[in-house]
């Protein structure tokens, strides 16, 4: 891992501008605000968690980060990695907290599936926010993610929907926010690894039959047909031509 006060390369400085472009397109972080960072390990939530520390050296806007990330007890990580993961914290001065949980609590009655994983892990980053009065909540979903959910949601549920840039929770005491969402996933990966970051392998069990695999494959070979298809579905989610829609009932 190198040092990360180093000079930034050119593919590290492409992706923190491109987030900070984000950031200052959607108004996703003020003066004043609390964002607390959600961390699983994963080059996303990393490379996010330099881009918003890096952005506050050179920026008169002034914001305060917490990194969290909830450990699950049934998949111990290794002590070198964690010790790489607070070295890392440490350099980029964002202070970091691990939350051991359980992964399959007894509210599951049994029932395991990556939507109540994820919203396991939402659970407690927003019970903490709100004792603790952080007002964001990032998360270190990219562009590629944002496509992916939303045809996951076209071809599996019907439903035209997807992941918010910026999304309101409890009356808007508390938002969450997505600053790579203008970052392609390969941009991402560049910049992880040029960076050095200690990117850990998630051990997630059921990696090998989760439908987002699948999905993130067909957006790939959309993308071999029009070069911006990221782009453009992401585009169109604004851009509704309700002329060309059947009405609802």
């Amino acid at each position: 891992m190198q040092g990360f006060n180093a000079p930034m390369t050119q593919s590290v400085q492409r992706f923190v501008k491109q987030v900070g472009k984000a950031i200052n397109t959607h108004g996703l972080i003020k003066a004043g605000d609390r964002v607390l960072m959600g961390i699983s390990g994963g080059k996303d939530s990393l490379s996010m968690a330099y881009a918003l520390a890096s952005r506050r050296k050179w920026l008169p806007v002034q914001y305060d980060l917490q990194a969290v990330m909830v450990q699950w007890r049934e998949h111990p990580i290794p002590d070198q990695e964690l010790e790489q993961l607070d070295r890392f914290f440490a350099e980029i001065e964002v202070p970091f907290r691990r939350i051991p949980m359980t992964m399959r609590p007894p509210s599951f009655k049994g029932e395991f599936n990556c939507y109540l994983c994820a919203r396991n892990r939402k659970r407690v980053l927003f019970e903490l926010a709100r004792e603790e009065g952080w007002n964001k909540i990032a998360f270190g979903h990219h562009m590629d993610d944002i496509v992916e959910t939303t045809l996951m949601n076209m071809v599996v549920q019907g439903r035209y929907a997807t992941m918010k840039v910026d999304q309101e929770f409890f009356d808007g005491l508390l938002r969450v926010i997505r600053p790579l969402c203008s970052v392609r996933e390969s941009m991402v990966a560049r910049a992880a690894g040029s960076l050095g970051l200690p990117v850990m392998g998630i051990d997630c069990p059921l990696k090998e039959v989760n439908l987002r695999k699948d999905i993130k494959r067909i957006v790939g070979e959309l993308s071999e047909v029009h070069r911006y298809a990221r782009e453009n579905i992401i585009r169109s989610l604004s851009n509704i031509d309700l002329e060309y829609l059947p009405a609802q009932s």
